[in-house]
């Protein structure tokens, strides 16, 4: 069983600053720290959409990584729509051009949306635990 290869960047490939673009150049989703402080990789997925001139619909898809133990898939976060276009492969462009500086305050939003105000990430959580 083979658990991890290390592949070198290909800068040729695209610009890694990008959501697309990353996961292009590194071989691999790239991987973003929300603002709970746990580890989330992003992606691009489409769906079918209502819009008959432009039926494809693009969205993020951030998967949430545990915080202990054996690394494992945790739970996940999915944006609205954001990009659209007249096939799957056009939608799924337009949002995969987006900067990974937007995807990471997409996925804060989201974190926010889900948590509400608190901004205690969860090793805070534990230590204050650890101390009861």
């Amino acid at each position: 069983m083979t658990y991890g290869q290390f592949l070198p960047p290909d800068p040729s490939a695209g610009d890694e600053t990008t959501v697309r673009g990353y996961a292009a150049v590194h071989a691999r989703p790239a991987a973003l720290e929300g603002k709970d402080g746990v580890s989330y990789s992003v992606d691009v997925l489409s769906d079918v959409c209502d819009d008959v001139a432009q039926p494809y619909a693009a969205y993020l898809l951030f998967v949430q990584w545990s915080r202990l133990g054996a690394q494992k898939v945790d739970g996940h976060l999915e944006s609205e729509f954001l990009a659209w276009g007249e096939t799957a492969a056009e939608a799924e462009q337009l949002l995969g051009d987006m900067t990974l500086e937007e995807a990471k305050r997409a996925l804060d939003a989201l974190i926010l949306a889900r948590d509400g105000q608190s901004s205690r990430r969860w090793f805070d959580v534990m230590r204050e635990e650890d101390a009861s």
